[in-house]
């Protein structure tokens, strides 16, 4: 699969650097508003029903505007779907004021299905735009970039935000959030205006544009004309289940260390996220160095995979006080999925790319889901120790996508080994 591009051939590398400071600054931004919402709700007064409704907000947009993404970006094209994508950002998290002035629940939930909406568009925007942006065999090389920007504006943001409150207090008014939530729709706003006038190339995938008659894009066509619907391609099904247990993950590798360190009466238990984005991070750089030069993205989401399966039975039989010191490695091992499994999994939907990507967004919902079956594990077992197994059959399956998934379907494609 290589980049077909719509406009005259412009270097990648401009584009690369103008997604990066994207990319820097949604982290930064999403990095406040993740620090204000827990404000807000606390400021609500949520029961545990209702904090429940506020992530089911958030999360539904992804299966409710994922599909719905796909086609809008497929009329409008990549740019300026995440144009639109920061003007819903800046509404919906514009929304945020009236709804802590106001103090009205069912306008915070309106907000966070807005602000849910625009990160639905720029996901299925923006990752198979990087996909896409040069070679596919460096794709993953890519996306590991990326999420260094994005974790760099995360790391940035409470910095910032310590300038205007004090977020070291537990009870903070809700007069003091307006000022940060008027910053962060500003940025948004920019962020629109920028992307507009940005020299952003728009790109196809192979097959994708009706005009191209090169012999990769003919033999890509003439496999996606004998499908109907975009459930016929089973390495792009397998794909979306792939993402949603590696979000899942992902997740729980950010928020349940908290949650262990505390149980085992350890001092600093917020100290034990910096880990596991410390250990995601290490991978990230580590996958920039490698990849393509010295392995292929794919031998490295194997390699991964086959490290985070180790890890994965370690953490629920090692003693607790060294178990949780794992946690980090299965961040540090899985890192390269949501980069490799892209282009595995958009690879030979043709006039279909844009479709497939915006399915693959809704796997994100594994985030939401993955911790609610964690904390049931940890209420049925009694010890979040072992609620850690849920990790083992969740990479195993990516495993086997690593394997075998990808290639289901694709039988007489003879590009698929090229990206191994």
């Amino acid at each position: 699969m290589t980049v077909r591009q719509t406009q005259n051939a412009n270097p990648f590398l401009i584009p690369l650097i103008i997604v990066g400071v994207l990319f820097f600054l949604l982290g930064f931004s999403l990095g406040i508003n993740g620090l204000l919402i827990p404000y807000l709700k606390k400021a609500f007064s949520l029961t545990s029903a209702e904090s429940y409704l506020a992530l089911t907000a958030t999360f539904s947009a992804f299966v409710v505007f994922g599909y719905p993404s796909g086609l809008l970006i497929q009329k409008i094209g990549y740019k300026r779907g995440i144009v639109v994508s920061f003007v819903l950002f800046a509404v919906g998290l514009f929304l945020f004021i009236p709804s802590a002035t106001l103090e009205r629940f069912p306008l915070f939930l309106l907000a966070s299905f807005i602000s849910g909406m625009g990160n639905t568009l720029l996901q299925a925007a923006i990752n198979p735009y990087i996909t896409i942006l040069g070679p596919i065999e460096s794709a993953a090389k890519r996306m590991c970039q990326m999420t260094i920007c994005n974790r760099s504006g995360w790391a940035v943001a409470p910095i910032f935000l310590a300038f205007y409150i004090d977020i070291t207090q537990v009870n903070i008014q809700l007069t003091d959030l307006i000022l940060p939530f008027y910053i962060v729709v500003d940025i948004f706003v920019l962020l629109g205006i920028f992307t507009w006038f940005a020299p952003l190339p728009e790109l196809k995938a192979v097959g994708e544009d009706e005009t191209d008659y090169s012999d990769e894009s003919v033999h890509v066509k003439a496999f996606v004309s004998s499908k109907k619907s975009i459930r016929q391609f089973p390495h792009l099904l397998l794909g979306v289940l792939a993402l949603f247990f590696y979000v899942g993950i992902d997740t729980l590798t950010l928020v349940s260390p908290v949650d262990f360190a505390q149980s085992l009466g350890l001092p600093h238990p917020e100290r034990y996220t910096l880990f596991s984005v410390i250990g995601i991070s290490a991978g990230c750089v580590l996958g920039v160095v490698l990849i393509p030069r010295f392995m292929s993205q794919l031998t490295g989401l194997r390699i991964g995979c086959l490290i985070g399966l180790l890890f994965s039975t370690f953490i629920p039989l090692l003693p607790a006080t060294m178990a949780i010191y794992l946690i980090p490695f299965i961040g540090f091992a899985t890192c390269l999925v949501w980069g490799a499994v892209w282009p595995l999994a958009i690879s030979y939907l043709g006039k279909y790319t844009k479709a497939g990507s915006s399915l693959l967004v809704t796997a994100i919902v594994g985030g939401a889901v993955l911790p609610l079956i964690f904390g049931y594990l940890k209420d049925l077992l009694g010890d979040v120790q072992q609620a850690y197994w849920l990790f083992f059959p969740s990479i195993l399956f990516i495993t086997f996508y690593a394997f075998k998934g990808y290639r289901i379907g694709l039988k007489g494609m003879h590009l698929v080994d090229n990206h191994s």
